[in-house]
């Protein structure tokens, strides 16, 4: 009898940005299903899933730097346009595709994969989700993103929340799988570090105002001179020109240029699990990190110095118990998160992470193994239930709106020339430039 090896996963990520591709890539290593075996693999045999990342084209597009920052290794990653990256889904074929992107960019590929796709016998699980806190744009994200095969729900609450929505305007819901974020882990908090440090993790877009993150800055500078014995450490996203998730115009490195900061105030880049290893107090307005604190079980504070809105993204954690000032937290104060809020976030303080994503690996083995392979995929926005938003959505990715990719769309078919990524980076660094140079004094002039 031949010996079998174990058939190795095929997976595709998509994504465009670097915040989208970490979450993209972690979510299809923790979602993949065991390799199938007709017989018992030889002794030493790996079927390690194959996993091919493919960043589109846009202002977001991650450097390397960010790529390196992220740390999520792929057997292939490449640049591609909407049209270069259909072309890419007929080429090659795949167990498992993950869409990590914006809402819109979903649903232009889950259309234009069920053109590609239209006479093909069988075609990958679809999967898309969100990178984080939804805290803004529910029903309108999650209608984008209806038509993959499993829409991720990061939380229990979210779950409800999700499948609350589709139900409510008649569409299939079936797609809403619990899980949690897939970039949780780390070594439970212990007890203090010496030095004690407080890490700041800053959001590119929140708040937005020169003035409000200046003042955060100078909340941060004051905390660091009342306790010289502490170290202080902001924790940044991206270095200046680099774009993520969103668009960051004033970058708290120009910012604190203007600030006569003390010593023990440095500014750190990195994985940030790596620096929630040496963290005894994380300090956010409204970032995801703070989940990933609340699971390692750090003291967390989530500021209400600039007010609990909507716009800021902290009303999320109403409820959580992490909810203070600086002032508060200058005079000693130390949060207790409240435990029923926390299990609802999907945070999984309680050991209960390894088995978070077990649902979504059992949902996708029974999907690759439907009799007669899967139906065509079938997003609730049409034509005909979204004749005035679907076609500019799809045009926006240079798509028609039967799907199919428009005559002289931008392709991808090889990789551009020297002289095209010449271009293409300084037209990325005028856009960059444009953005967090331009536009803040052409916004101040307006306010004159």
């Amino acid at each position: 009898m031949p010996v079998s090896t174990p058939k190795r996963p095929r997976i595709a990520v998509l994504a465009d940005s670097d915040t989208r591709w970490k979450w993209g890539a972690l979510t299809a290593d923790r979602i993949v299903p065991e390799p199938s075996m007709e017989t018992a693999p030889r002794e030493g045999a790996q079927a390690h899933p194959r996993l091919d990342g493919f960043l589109l084209r846009g202002r977001a597009t991650p450097t390397p730097r960010q790529l390196e920052e992220v740390g999520v290794r792929a057997d292939s990653l490449r640049e591609v346009t909407a049209a270069g990256f259909l072309r890419a889904m007929t080429e090659e074929s795949y167990d498992l595709l993950v869409l990590s992107l914006v809402g819109g960019g979903v649903q232009a590929m889950l259309h234009g994969l069920k053109h590609v796709w239209e006479n093909r016998a069988a075609r990958p699980v679809v999967v898309t989700g969100y990178v984080g806190v939804v805290y803004e744009k529910l029903a309108d994200g999650l209608l984008l993103r209806h038509g993959a095969d499993l829409v991720l729900a990061n939380s229990r609450q979210d779950a409800d929340r999700f499948r609350a929505v589709y139900e409510g305007v008649g569409a299939d819901a079936s797609a809403v799988t619990e899980v949690a974020l897939p970039f949780l882990g780390g070594a439970p908090y212990e007890g203090r570090h010496d030095p004690h440090t407080v890490v700041f993790a800053a959001q590119p877009s929140v708040p937005e105002s020169r003035k409000d993150r200046t003042y955060l800055l100078n909340r941060l500078v004051q905390h660091a001179r009342r306790h010289p014995e502490r170290e202080v450490l902001l924790k940044l996203r991206s270095k200046p020109g680099e774009h993520t998730t969103h668009i960051e115009e004033l970058p708290y490195q120009k910012l604190v240029q203007s600030l006569d900061a003390p010593a023990n105030l440095r500014l750190v880049y990195g994985n940030m699990g790596e620096v929630l290893d040496r963290t005894d107090l994380l300090v956010t307005v409204s970032s995801t990190a703070a989940l990933e604190s609340l699971h390692r079980r750090i003291p967390t504070v989530v500021l209400t110095d600039l007010g609990i809105r909507e716009s800021l993204g902290n009303h999320h954690f109403v409820g959580s118990g992490c909810l203070a000032s600086w002032d508060q937290l200058d005079a000693g104060h130390r949060p207790a998160p409240d435990e029923e809020w926390v299990s609802r976030q999907g945070v999984a303080a309680d050991g209960t992470y390894g088995f978070a994503f077990d649902a979504a690996r059992e949902r996708i083995a029974a999907l690759l193994d439907r009799p007669g392979g899967l139906p065509p995929l079938a997003p609730y926005y049409t034509p005909v239930t979204a004749p005035g938003y679907l076609p500019g959505i799809l045009a926006r990715h240079h798509l028609g709106p039967d799907g199919a990719p428009l005559p002289g769309a931008p392709a991808a078919g090889k990789d551009p020339g020297p002289v095209r990524q010449i271009v293409r980076r300084a037209a990325r660094g005028a856009y960059r430039h444009g953005v967090q140079r331009v536009a803040p004094v052409i916004r101040r002039m307006g306010e004159l």
